[in-house]
């Protein structure tokens, strides 16, 4: 007797190839609008091609990054189309602290169930983003993975390359005593401290990401989803302005973690909180919360996305620049010798009305 066993497949594993390539045909044209001239080939190929261009010294400088799980909150609403934004933002951001400008970023995007229209959304705002930061999508990977994964969540990091020429390169070796600390503006959360955000808002409050919240002006689910700044772009246009010593991306670990890293021996940088306020969110999660400002201070970016360290003299220029760049940016301090027994950063006073 002879049983009727149908053979096993992919598609039977949960693996469906020809979702895949129509997930590919949705969003190519998207991603072919980030682009540079440098660009060579096309999408599709097993490895993208980058001309590198005329340098006299260039240092070639790489970044990888993912979202972390501010990607629990885009998968609870629905809203797949600004994380890649959130994903560009965190990799060309730290790219260009060491004064190098972004060329190209490669994502990976792993997923339970591939939905062509669902991954078109992800990949068209890693597109926009690399719109944004001026450089080219060169290329990715959609990995779909059945009883791994459910079918609804997914996962993405990217890995970006830019370029600095030698003698460009910034970093503490350039920060000088009287330098001033300039600020930017965060644009909300950014991607850090969400495992923190969501359990006071969504468990120990019991907020509703649909709920609209007075404060917000809109709902929480928007605001927590609120896109990552990115600056690369002012950034590089801050560089060629002005006498810039360094920058700081603020991300995990806070203002004074992150200002730490990019502070020689010898110098610290004092920054007040007197000269900003922390937005609605940052007061709304201490408050739920009963976060410390300690706490709040190392998890959070509490309002400043990036920093530029400059020097005196091109104080008002930077500050002009950014402002006509319509970037929210004012002195947050000023590098001077460290006292004896301090940290490379430290941030006093009390914000004003938090």
């Amino acid at each position: 007797m002879t049983e009727n066993v149908s053979g096993a497949s992919y598609a039977a594993a949960g693996v469906d190839i020809e979702a895949g390539d129509r997930a590919v045909e949705l969003f190519a044209p998207i991603a072919k609008k980030a682009t540079r001239p440098e660009v060579r080939g096309g999408l599709g190929g097993f490895a993208g091609l980058f001309a590198l261009g005329n340098y006299e010294k260039p240092l070639l400088a790489a970044s990888s990054d993912g979202v972390g799980t501010k990607l629990a909150v885009a998968q609870a609403v629905g809203k797949h189309d600004t994380i890649g934004l959130d994903l560009v933002a965190m990799v060309v951001d730290d790219l260009v602290v060491c004064g190098a400008e972004p060329l190209f970023l490669q994502d990976y995007i792993a997923i339970g169930k591939v939905v062509p229209e669902h991954v078109a959304e992800i990949v068209s705002g890693i597109a926009e983003g690399c719109v944004q930061a001026g450089c080219a999508l060169l290329g990715g990977e959609t990995a779909e993975h059945p009883g791994v994964m459910d079918p609804d969540e997914y996962d993405v990091s990217a890995t970006g390359v830019g370029v600095v020429e030698e003698d460009k390169v910034l970093g503490p070796d350039r920060v000088r005593e009287g330098d001033v600390i300039i600020a930017m503006a965060s644009s909300g959360l950014h991607s850090n401290g969400y495992s923190l955000a969501r359990h006071v808002l969504l468990e120990k409050a019991g907020l509703e990401l649909d709920a609209y919240v007075e404060d917000f002006g809109r709902t929480l689910g928007e605001e927590m989803l609120e896109p990552t700044k990115i600056y690369a772009k002012d950034c590089l246009a801050l560089m060629n302005e002005a006498e810039v010593r360094t920058f700081c991306h603020v991300t995990g670990g806070g203002l004074v973690g992150n200002m730490v890293r990019i502070m020689p021996e010898g110098l610290t940088a004092d920054m007040s909180r007197a000269t900003w306020t922390p937005g609605p969110i940052f007061k709304t999660i201490a408050e739920l919360g009963n976060v410390a400002r300690e706490e709040m201070e190392k998890t959070f970016n509490m309002g400043i996305g990036m920093v530029a360290i400059v020097s005196a003299e091109d104080r008002d220029r930077a500050l002009a620049l950014l402002t006509a760049r319509h970037i929210d940016a004012w002195e947050l301090g000023t590098v001077r010798a460290t006292a004896e027994g301090e940290e490379g950063a430290v941030l006093t006073g009390s914000h004003p009305r938090f």
